[in-house]
């Protein structure tokens, strides 16, 4: 199993979002409302709280954030992490305090918030559906739980990273990543055998390249497994899909086809999308999938409750 501490992003990734979240906020004059009521040498500590339970995530952010804006002009800030990136936490708990001048941490404050809310938010809704789905297929059997390409601009890396932080996985970063044959990409290539033929032909190029066919329909993947069937028989190379995307079906739908794949293609990887939630999550489980993948987790999450709070009393001029 892989623990939060075996995760990571490497710096460029995270200092990318992270300017370009300051430079936005910032503006042409940076943070006039601080500039003109507080003394440039007044010096404070400040402490990043969480108001309620969750995992934390970002940490790295935070403490880049201020690193950007300091400024030899006003003096040093110091940014220390009170828990590990991934730490589950309760109500209450000091997650990092900052020090410095009082100018520095007030222009970085609601970047940093911004972005450790949302990752924390992230981490903390992909645990709680992997601790759901834990053990609830047959057997015992725990489904992968993964984000989709359904990301916001610019922010696709530290989303993804939040997801496998919280426990999570990802079914695709970027479009070149595999193939992926959709419903659009059905009617355009003329149905399940042609798109199935065309992609594999292109496979060819590549071995580590994989295939994932979507369908919505038993019909569907009935032809897409009668394909892969007569490829086989025929000794070609390629047998069809690697992976079925089982979209928006139903329950009873999902156990029929789930069966269908491990009797006709025990290769390949059945995953269950669309419409799916934390209330249904266990029951999607419950049909055998093995893989079960959400846009939620990323393009609607609610962000974690933390605050950055000055000790008011704190430095002096």
């Amino acid at each position: 199993m892989v623990t939060p501490a075996q995760i990571s992003l490497p710096p460029l990734l995270w200092e990318q979002a992270v300017r370009t979240a300051l430079l936005e906020d910032l503006g042409n004059g940076g943070d006039l409302t601080s500039q003109a009521v507080v003394p440039p040498d007044r010096q404070v500590t400040a402490a990043f709280t969480a108001r309620e339970d969750g995992v934390v995530c970002g940490l790295p952010a935070a403490a880049l954030t201020f690193r950007l804006l300091e400024d030899p002009a006003l003096g040093p800030v110091t940014f220390e992490a009170h828990v590990h990136e991934g730490a589950p936490v309760r109500k209450g708990c000091v997650l990092a305090t900052v020090r410095g001048p009082a100018q520095t941490v007030l222009a970085g404050e609601r970047t940093a918030l911004n972005v450790l809310t949302h990752l924390s938010g992230i981490a903390t809704a992909t645990a709680k559906l992997v601790r759901e789905v834990e053990g609830a297929g047959p057997g015992g059997k725990t489904p992968a739980v993964c984000a989709t390409r359904k990301t916001l601009p610019g922010l696709k890396a530290l989303q993804k990273y939040a997801v496998r932080l919280g426990g999570g996985g990802s079914h695709r970063y970027r479009l070149d990543d595999a193939i992926l044959i959709k419903d659009n990409h059905l009617a355009l290539a003329g149905g399940v055998e042609k798109a199935l033929q065309a992609a594999g032909d292109f496979a060819r190029t590549s071995h580590l390249t994989k295939i994932e066919l979507e369908v919505d329909t038993l019909d569907q993947l009935s032809e897409a497994l009668s394909f892969a069937a007569r490829q086989q028989l025929e000794g070609a190379r390629y047998r069809g899909a690697d992976v079925f995307l089982l979209d928006n079906m139903d329950l009873q739908t999902l156990r029929e086809a789930v069966a269908l794949i491990a009797r006709f293609a025990p290769h390949a990887l059945a995953e269950a999308s669309g419409g799916i939630t934390a209330t249904n999550v266990r029951a999607v489980a419950a049909t055998g999938v093995d893989v079960i993948s959400l846009g939620a987790l990323t393009h609607s999450v609610r962000a974690l409750d933390i605050g950055l709070d000055i000790n008011p009393e704190s430095g002096g001029h």
